[in-house]
Parts: C-alpha cells; structure tokens; sequence
C-alpha cells in the first residue's frame, strides 16, 4: 500500500509535468501562429494601399516607415527577406549590431521551398529558453511571393514554471498526508491480518513436549487462520496422548528393566549362599575340634551375603520411594560437614569459603545427596597410594556450588554419557541407583549437577542449586 502511493505520487508529477510542458508548446505555437497572421493580414492591407508597384525590389521602399508602425501595434519584432534570402527590412533600428542574420541559410530556403504550407518553424534553445522562427512567403495582390516573412518568437515560460512549481508543492503536501494515512492504515490492516498469527506464534513457542499444552482459542479468525488453529489443537491433543502413552510404556518399560536388574542382582550373593549350605553340609563332622570356628566362617559367609541383599534391597526402596520435597531453610555448610561426620577415613577433606550459606533444601534430601557421592569417590580410590577426597562448598553468585573430589581411578570416556542413568553401574556389585537418585533430588529443587574425570587421575562432581531468598537461618 505505501509503495503504490509512492509509486502514484511519482507517476502522478511526472505526467503533470509532462501535461504543463505540452500545454505550453502548444500555448506558444498558438501564439507565435496568431501574431504570424496578424502581421501577414497588415502587410497585405499596406500593400494594397502602396503607390509603389508591389515588387521585392520595392519592398524596403513599401515598408520603410510602416514596418515600424506594424511592430508597435502587434509588440512584435520581425523582419523582411527577399526571396534569395537577404535582409531587406528589420523593424529592430539597428538591427546591425543584433542577433539578425543578414542572410538566410540555404537549409531554410530549401524546407521553405519544399514545405506544403509554405511555412517553416526553426527551433533552437538560446540562454536556457526555447527559440522559435517562422518564416513564410509574401505574396503580392496576386498571390505571387515576392518576399519573406520572419517572426523570431522567445517562448517565456516563467509564469508558467511558477504555476506549474505551486501546483507540485500542493500536490506534494497531498501526497505526504496520504502517505502518512497509509502508514497507519497499512499499521492497523497487519495488526488486524496477523493479530491470529501472533497469537498462534505465541502458542508455537510456549510447546513443551514434557508438559500439558494450552489449545489456542482466537474469535472470529479468518478461514485459513482457522484451519491452522484446528491442526494446532489437534496436534496438541494427539501430542498429549501420545505423550501419554509414551509415559506409560516408558514405565513400564524402565520397571521392567528395574525388576531384572533387582532380580539379578538378588540372585548374585544367592549362588555363592547355596555353594556354601552344600559345602557345609557334606563336610560337617560334628566330632571335628575345630567345628566351633568353621561354624563361625560358615555363618560370616551367610551374614555377608544377606548383607548384600539388604544394601540392594534399600537402594531399590530409596529410589522407588523418594521422601516427599521439604523445602527447608538451612545452613548448607553445616549440613555437609554433619554428612562427613559418619565417615571414617582419615583421607578425606572438607573445605568451605563461608561459615554459613543459607539455601532451602530437604535437610534429609541433602544428606543422602552428599552420603552417595562420598561412597562413589571412596569406592574410586581403593587402589590409590594417597587416597585423597576433598568436599568443597563454596557461593557462586545467586547459587551454592558443592563438589566432590577425588584422585581416584576416574570414569571412561565411553561411559559418561550412561553414568546418571538408574540401573547403571561400573562396580561388581550393587543396583546403580546411587547418581540416578541423586540427580533427581537435586533436579528436584531447581539444581543440577555435572561431572569432570580423567582416567587414573580422579573426578569431580560439581551440584548447584538456588539460594534462599530470605536469610533466615535454620
């Protein structure tokens, strides 16, 4: 819309100037013909009362005097040639010291001779303005030519540009209000047209595969908006089933591949357990001195192996039935430092930059996040000379920031990706549950956490969640 105004008003000027340049042409040919008959009408009336006899060779005789007389009533200057083309008679007085050609070019003889009318036009441009003559046969009483009239014409258009420069300045400030007016219609009009569009871009971008979308609802939309919002809503609601049934199958999938995990690993320490009954039961020799201390060995073995499917018993029920969210105000290095309290080994270290960071966090929850990652690193550093873990929690801006180090036997580059999934894990032993719940706790409350190793040189564990708002202290 405003590039076909813009594009009016440029066509629109250029024919008006167009249409102000051939009215003046033809104005000044009008003109320039009108004052031609006129001073040809007067010539003929003066030769009709001459007593000279009417000939080119008096013909500066006939008009010696009258030719003067004949200017001031037409306000107009021309001249007189005889037909070779030699001046006879100006009516400029010193018409020698002038423009005027004492004699005419051969080119103007000849269009003269060979014109139809009789009548031929120069034009020139002199100074800027356009020039025109005209020159034309007189006859004498008989019709016969004798002589040759010139009438040099300047065309003054200065009224005219002055004319023609208001109307563009008026045409011009017409033209920038309906700019200005189809600006804003052009405004309001894709505000109108894309106002569904928007609202259907909006909905775009608020899509979230991993929760419940909103259908978009926009009154009275146009047809084709219409049929885009209906495919939207029906994706939405096959998205959700889907969405549905993918959550359902994944469940039943992942306690399927959680109850075959659990049943392999209780049927670990359950084989060594029946090697052992056997055993014991074709040696036993109730006579034996030394019964007592075998009975003892025999039982140590069947405690171990119970143990071992109480630990994966727990782990499985800590990760099936995490304790309800308690958003707690808490002093995070308190609570780390009372985590460490339980272990015993002498190698590892706790470091903090602040007596007391205040975050809300499930104390429990807290807990059993740094409890896991310090059995991880421990259980890495078995085979290190100098066993070393530092825990280190430290405030890094809006966030705590907790990591776990160790000097360790580190994690294989082809296993990082899989190192927080539930049921995996490099140990001999165990269900793999311990990171996998502890990402989720940590998730839980807006944190994340992530992890740098290096084969033979160790890995850190690194957990950042928000600050409390408040100050409080617990």
């Amino acid at each position: 819309m405003i590039f076909l105004v813009f594009l009016a008003s440029i066509l629109i000027a250029g024919v008006t100037i167009y249409q102000y340049d051939e009215q003046s042409n033809e104005y000044h040919d009008e003109r320039m013909g009108r004052k031609e008959e006129q001073l040809k009408l007067n010539i003929a009336y003066v030769l009709q009362k001459t007593t000279y006899p009417v000939t080119t060779e008096n013909l500066g005789y006939i008009f010696r005097d009258e030719i003067y007389h004949i200017a001031d009533i037409h306000n107009i200057n021309f001249n007189i040639y005889d037909l070779a083309g030699q001046l006879i008679k100006g009516s400029r007085p010193k018409f020698d010291n002038d423009s005027i050609a004492i004699c005419l070019p051969a080119e103007i003889l000849n269009n003269l001779a060979s014109s139809a009318t009789k009548r031929f036009v120069e034009e020139k441009t002199a100074l800027g303005d356009k020039y025109q003559a005209s020159y034309t046969y007189i006859t004498d009483l008989k019709f016969k030519p004798i002589g040759i009239l010139n009438v040099p014409y300047f065309q003054d258009n200065s009224y005219n540009d002055m004319e023609l420069k208001a109307f563009l300045w008026r045409l011009s400030g017409v033209y920038v209000l309906m700019f200005i007016i189809a600006i804003i219609l052009a405004y309001l009009i894709s505000k109108y047209i894309t106002r569904s569009l928007q609202a259907v871009s909006e909905k775009l971008e608020m899509t979230d595969l991993t929760k419940r979308n909103e259908k978009i609802i926009v009154e009275n939309p146009t047809s084709e908006i219409g049929r885009l919002i209906d495919s939207y809503n029906g994706m939405i609601d096959e998205l959700e089933q889907s969405a549905l049934k993918l959550a359902s199958s994944e469940r039943e999938r992942a306690w399927r591949e959680m109850a075959k995990q659990v049943a392999h690993e209780i049927k670990n320490p359950l084989t060594p357990m029946r090697l052992t009954v056997q055993s014991f039961e074709r040696k036993f020799d109730a006579s034996d001195p030394n019964i007592k201390t075998k009975i003892a060995e025999f039982s140590q073995t069947l405690i171990q192996q119970i143990d071992t499917m109480s630990s994966i018993a727990s782990a499985f029920s800590n990760f099936a039935n995490m304790p309800a969210q308690q958003n707690e105000t808490l002093n995070v290095v308190a609570v780390v430092k009372l985590a460490l309290e339980i272990f015993n080994e002498e190698y590892i270290y706790f470091m903090a930059e602040e007596k007391e960071i205040i975050a809300k966090f499930d104390k429990t929850q807290l807990i059993r996040v740094i409890t896991n990652l310090v059995k991880n690193a421990i259980q890495a550093v078995p085979e290190t000379d100098a066993p070393k873990i530092l825990v280190t929690v430290i405030s890094e801006g809006d966030l705590v920031k907790i990591m776990v180090a160790d000097n360790g036997m580190g994690i294989d580059a082809a296993l990082k990706d899989k190192i927080f999934e539930p049921k995996f894990t490099t140990k001999s032993s165990g269900m793999g549950l311990g990171l996998g719940m502890v990402k989720n706790i940590v998730e839980t409350y807006k944190g994340s956490i992530s992890f740098t190793s290096q084969k033979n040189k160790g890995t850190v564990f690194t957990l950042k969640f928000p600050k409390a708002t408040t100050m409080a202290q617990q």
